[in-house]
């Protein structure tokens, strides 16, 4: 048996250059899944992502899948991209394990966790307050840069690194402190700012929308002393205050004190998100 890509809707393109389209997954001509493929706006053509592969349940375990995303890179490299996405969801073992044996490396996870009805009370001792006009300014272009250093880091050129980071904080802050849904605090050990959160709302599924960490950080010499934890309770108390239910985050893989700080919190992964070269 034959298992192929079929297009199951014309090519769009965007004016930047971007595409997507949505393929029907086929055995031998007959549909048993299907699959979207796109190029990822954050970073421009080069990058791309594999989206909602889903098999039909009575032709799983097959290979169906295995075979599909194959055949979807091949599809990516007639694009001209250079290396692809994909995110398993977390909970699904066969998903996690078929991106694993395609060899695709984990560079990032999204997290999740419900908030309580009472949000928790802040650590005693710990002075957290919103961020003035003045912090923001110096704050901004340090945590665009460090944005921009950890996709570096990891791989991704450097002007694509600093174009996602710009394009994020162009798009996520529009109107800097003044941005609506957004929430900028620190942390003050003697009068001093010694820790950063940025929070907002944003969808984290597909109509679901939840709080959403978007940036923090704690000067090096204050980290260890608490300043993290309680800037991710205060979080949970913004979010509460908003509304909202759920508070969300994205970390990369490799930040093991960030990430077992956030499972200490009762976060849990729903997206283990990897990366492959295609040329």
């Amino acid at each position: 048996m034959t298992t192929t890509l079929r297009p199951s809707e014309p090519l769009q393109k965007s004016a930047d250059g971007g595409r997507s389209r949505t393929y029907d997954i086929c055995v031998n001509s007959r549909r048993v899944g299907t699959v979207r493929l796109a190029t990822d706006p954050g970073f421009g053509t080069s990058m791309a992502r594999i989206l909602d592969l889903a098999v039909d349940e009575p032709d799983r375990g097959r290979g169906r899948a295995t075979v599909a995303a194959l055949a979807a890179e091949e599809v990516l490299r007639g694009w001209g991209c250079r290396e692809v996405g994909i995110s398993a969801p977390a909970g699904v073992p066969a998903a996690v394990r078929l991106a694993e044996s395609l060899g695709y490396t984990e560079r990032s996870r999204n997290m999740i966790k419900e908030v309580a009805a009472e949000p928790p009370e802040l650590p005693e001792g710990i002075e957290v307050r919103p961020m003035t006009q003045a912090e923001f300014d110096e704050w901004e272009p340090r945590a665009r840069e460090g944005f921009a250093r950890s996709w570096i880091e990891r791989g991704v050129p450097e002007a694509e690194a600093r174009a996602k980071a710009d394009a994020s904080h162009r798009e996520l802050m529009p109107h800097g402190l003044a941005t609506e849904d957004l929430a900028m605090n620190v942390a003050v050990r003697d009068g001093r700012v010694v820790g950063w959160i940025w929070t907002g709302t944003r969808e984290v599924e597909p109509g679901t929308r939840a709080g959403f960490v978007y940036d923090i950080e704690v000067a090096r010499e204050w980290r260890g002393h608490g300043y993290g934890r309680a800037l991710m309770l205060l979080a949970e108390r913004v979010v509460a205050g908003a509304g909202e239910r759920l508070i969300g985050l994205h970390v990369f893989t490799g930040n093991t004190p960030a990430i077992r700080l956030y499972e200490s919190l009762g976060y849990r992964t729903t997206y283990v998100n990897g990366s492959k070269k295609l040329i």
